[in-house]
């Protein structure tokens, strides 16, 4: 059966009430922060292990859809997963953590289109960029507070990830590398251009002339290419899956193409090719690493075939060929919407934790997960 017209008249009014009703029950649900998160969420500055390896997080890069996220394949849980295993596991305490700002409008001008910060008031925009029309029902402020708010502490915590980088060597956000936003839009679940806004905001600062992009999300970093066309201070690298979104592909400095169906061995003989050899070319005086997860097997969005030991290598090769050079290297984590995404990007800085940050051994006694650190995470 369909309604009538009578009843068609109110479907909107019905999809509002129902709108609300989710985003009341969300922000409930969103009140019973642990404690481990709460001390995650004023800005200020941590600790870099052994002087060398720095972690940026906070707990307000939740992105709240309040109901909605069933419908995006994202894991919204992914950078909360992360933060949260590594303290279980004793490798970090949230003291240690660096608790970035959010980027300013002034900052985020750098890159993006006055008319673009602006758009970003109305919901219909936010949910176009984020590819969930039924955010577009929220009203302006809700969206800010649940969605954009969030992105724009994570571009944040991209910002101060490069700042880390430039002063101790190796940084790592555990959440940032939106690839698919440009100047005046976002697009692809982004909003923000993450790593342009950093590179300039460095750039302008005087602590880097030079930057250079590699991107390993399965999709094409277009974003950055767009964003830095015919800058020849910024390079931009990107192996992705040649098949998949977005269309067109735009042109990176250097683009390689793998095919679906792609493993291991196949990937790794692709990023030997051509990493070292366009990283000693061009001596960047920073590297930001997109370290998408959606390469992984069981992504649902892709056709890579990678293993979790295969992203880990991968992660492993672009961190030790800086690290060997001197070259300071931001990672920040992109994609991935597979079930093992977050475990694979968890094992991959876990490895670098402690072959860089933690020589002499895992710092702290390992604990179990509290209920209510079980429940925020699920």
């Amino acid at each position: 059966m369909t309604d009538g017209p009578g009843k068609a008249r109110h479907n909107p009014l019905r999809k509002r009430a129902v709108a609300l009703a989710a985003m009341a029950a969300g922000l409930i649900a969103g009140g019973c922060v642990p404690a481990s998160f709460r001390q995650v969420q004023t800005p200020r500055a941590g600790r870099a292990f052994d002087g060398r390896v720095a972690i940026v997080y906070s707990k307000d890069y939740q992105i709240n859809l309040l109901g909605f996220e069933r419908l995006h394949s994202f894991d919204i849980h992914k950078y909360a997963r992360i933060y949260l295993q590594l303290q279980l596991d004793g490798l970090i305490r949230p003291a240690d953590v660096f608790v970035p700002c959010p980027v300013t409008r002034e900052q985020a001008l750098g890159v993006h289109t006055p008319q673009f910060w602006d758009g970003l008031k109305k919901s219909k925009t936010v949910g176009r960029y984020l590819e969930v029309g039924a955010i577009g029902l929220m009203p302006g402020v809700l969206a800010d507070a649940a969605i954009v708010s969030p992105f724009r502490c994570a571009t944040g915590g991209t910002v101060l990830a490069g700042r880390l980088a430039v002063e101790h060597g190796i940084a790592i956000n555990l959440a940032g590398g939106y690839n698919h936003a440009r100047g005046d839009r976002g697009g692809g679940f982004n909003i923000f251009a993450d790593v342009p806004i950093a590179i300039r905001i460095l750039q302008q600062a005087g602590r880097i002339k030079r930057a250079m992009i590699v991107d390993l999300d399965v999709h094409q970093g277009d974003g950055p290419a767009v964003c830095f066309a015919g800058d020849e201070s910024v390079f931009t690298f990107s192996i992705h899956q040649g098949d998949i979104y977005p269309y067109p592909k735009a042109h990176s400095d250097l683009d390689v193409e793998l095919p679906a169906g792609t493993g291991d061995g196949e990937y790794m003989t692709a990023l030997a090719r051509h990493w070292p050899a366009v990283l000693d070319r061009f001596r960047p005086d920073i590297v930001f690493f997109v370290a998408g997860a959606d390469v992984l097997a069981d992504d649902p969005l892709a056709g890579l075939r990678l293993t979790v030991d295969g992203l880990v290598a991968r992660d492993a090769a672009v961190i030790d060929a800086c690290a060997g050079r001197d070259i300071p290297v931001a990672m920040v984590l992109a994609g991935g919407y597979g079930r093992n995404a977050w475990l694979a990007q968890y094992r991959s800085i876990r490895r670098t934790l402690r072959k860089y940050g933690q020589p002499d051994g895992r710092p702290n006694p390992p604990r179990k997960a509290t209920l209510a650190e079980r429940s925020y995470v699920r």
